[in-house]
């Protein structure tokens, strides 16, 4: 890579954006590795480290804590969709391979369309829709829909996926309305932190230093995770790089192989071609679109 690429913003986006991919996917390793506590403890302890950067950013900022008038209500669902999207991925990652929970937590784009017809009243194209019911077959494969209690990880996994993609559909509409990206992200890492606070005291257990240090080295990769995805979104619209956010997925596949001697079966890898195929073919005609809509109007 010359000189003149590495000083492209989109290359720096990109770069950026797999970069936040490397550190969810060593997050979900060290929340494995903690071991066999209950997911409310380490959400919390996982939050406790975002909760810290989030209200860092907001204190440097020009507005400070400030929050737009009217957008408390979008703020508290985004809220409660995040945290329980983060609370069914973390219960997923300890009962499923890393690959299958990471590329189940990936369908949230797909979700988030179903979502935006009832949020944001955008009606989804024919290729949209097109790409979303692919990708909910890709998603079988990952799942392998049974009769018995086998799937439940898996229906876990997906539903973090559902709702990630439902609170990325009030992100888009708080963003709409003016609200500043650190205060969405401050607000849900505090609530996500507070309400996994009064969840663990319910079922807290012991630490040992070892597992203490795996939760904080959780919450540090997730905060360096979204510094980096912040900072890939001012050098690139996310409609031009998000799909190298999958890299997440071959990232855990290799973290599972060499950490936990885990080999996705051939119906999983079956479900992540198709997955990210999907995910790869919407991006490129969103960008065709888009180039078609700006040659439109310079003619």
């Amino acid at each position: 890579m010359n000189k003149s690429n590495i000083k492209n913003p989109y290359v720096i986006g990109i770069l950026l954006v797999v970069v936040d991919s490397f550190f969810f996917s060593l997050m979900t390793v060290f929340v494995r590795l903690s071991g066999d506590l209950p997911t409310m403890q380490k959400a919390f302890f996982r939050n406790v480290v975002a909760s810290g950067a989030a209200l860092f950013i907001l204190a440097r900022s020009r507005d400070k804590f400030r929050i737009k008038e009217g957008a408390l209500p979008d703020l508290f669902k985004r809220a409660i969709l995040g945290t329980s999207a983060l609370f069914c991925n973390f219960w997923a990652i300890d009962h499923v391979n890393l690959a299958d929970a990471n590329i189940l937590n990936k369908m949230s784009p797909f979700f988030a369309i179903v979502f935006s017809i009832f949020v944001l009243a955008e009606v989804p194209n024919v290729v949209e829709i097109v790409t979303l019911i692919i990708a909910f077959i890709g998603a079988a494969f990952v799942v392998k829909p049974s009769f018995g209690s086998s799937m439940l990880p898996s229906l876990m996994g997906l539903m973090s996926g559902c709702f990630a993609g439902a609170g990325f559909t009030y992100v888009r509409k708080l963003g709409k309305n003016g609200e500043r990206g650190p205060v969405i992200v401050a607000f849900f890492s505090i609530f996500s932190c507070l309400t996994s606070i009064v969840l663990m005291l319910t079922d807290y257990k012991p630490m040992s230093i070892r597992q203490f240090v795996c939760l904080m080295l959780a919450g540090a990769c997730a905060a360096g995770g979204q510094f980096a995805v912040t900072a890939a979104y001012r050098f690139a619209p996310a409609r031009t790089i998000s799909v190298f956010d999958y890299s997440q997925v071959m990232f855990a596949s290799l973290w599972g192989f060499l950490v936990f001697d885990e080999l996705p079966d051939h119906y999983s890898v079956i479900g992540y071609v198709i997955i990210i195929s999907m995910a790869a073919f919407k991006w490129f005609y969103a960008l065709r679109e888009e180039k078609h809509v700006k040659a439109q109007m310079h003619t």
